[in-house]
């Protein structure tokens, strides 16, 4: 919103208002300063997001830690034991790990951005904060959770070493803050454009879980990029997700394979959809109360 100062003629004296509130002029525009001027109350909603995750729990915030690792044990019984799936000789449980760690924060912001309408509308219809930090608390949040589990990642990671596994680093893991970005765009904005949508098709929202799921098998998460049939490897690359997940597996692991041009790619579709989650959730924002 557009804070200005303005002034109005009342009984032959120019008064001044204290503040102008108008619409934004531009579907595409994010007001930076404004965002920043809401900050305690992004900071509030990520907290907010964090406490609830745990509360009334009886392990608390352990569930960061045991949420994952149950995860990679059931891939390593299911996919690795019965299916039989191959790691490309990697430890299984760095091998899937990896995978869960980028994949899990990715799907969480997801999915909890497409619901930012439906679930906050009695504080929209209350009171005005820009709209956007929301998700953006939610990103943040996560983003927060992600770190916790990175640290797990880390401590299964250095275990291996010490049993003489043959794993180390490379230069790859330098693009580690850039796949942070292209997780959190990519899922900020799907996440926008489909809370947009759920304004109208209600229905829409009991799709988006099942779609995420589906999702993750097109990724390379529970499987090598290089098992994939050659014919069908182009739509696993199209993912813009199979490039942030082996990039990670190719910096931490030093295995799985590498294309710059497949980490440019999924960095240019994330400031695709990201601009056309922009548009779209600033367009329906403005009347969305209308129609929810």
């Amino acid at each position: 919103m557009d804070l200005s100062r303005n002034s109005r003629l009342s009984k032959g004296k120019i008064v001044d208002w204290d503040i102008i509130i108008k619409p934004q002029t531009s579907i595409f525009e994010i007001d930076l300063k404004e965002i920043w001027r809401y900050r305690d109350l992004l900071m509030m909603f990520v907290k907010r997001d964090i406490v609830t995750f745990y509360k009334q729990t009886i392990l608390g915030p352990l569930w960061f830690f045991i949420q994952p690792l149950f995860t990679t044990l059931m891939f390593i019984v299911v996919f690795s034991g019965l299916a039989g799936i191959s790691t490309n000789g990697l430890p299984q449980g760095l091998f899937y790990m990896a995978g869960i760690l980028c994949w899990n924060y990715f799907s969480d912001c997801l999915i909890r951005t497409s619901t930012t309408f439906k679930e906050n509308q009695q504080i929209f219809g209350k009171v005005y904060f820009p709209r956007i930090v929301v998700p953006l608390s939610i990103i943040i949040a996560n983003l927060v959770r992600f770190g916790i589990q990175f640290i797990l990642f880390i401590a299964i990671y250095l275990y291996y070493l010490l049993q003489g596994v043959s794993v180390h680093p490379n230069s790859g893991v330098l693009f580690f803050p850039v796949l942070i970005l292209i997780m959190a765009g990519l899922a900020l904005g799907f996440g926008m454009i489909i809370t947009a949508m759920t304004t109208k098709y209600k229905d829409l929202v009991f799709l988006v879980q099942f779609g995420v799921q589906l999702w993750m098998y097109a990724t390379p998460v529970i499987y090598p990029l290089s098992a994939t049939p050659e014919k069908y490897r182009w739509l696993i690359v199209a993912n813009p997700m199979t490039a942030v997940v082996e990039t990670f597996k190719y910096g931490f692991l030093n295995q799985q394979s590498f294309e710059i041009s497949h980490l440019l790619y999924s960095f240019v579709f994330m400031i695709l959809i990201l601009s056309v989650g922009t548009l779209v959730f600033n367009k329906v924002e403005k009347g969305f109360m209308d129609t929810i």
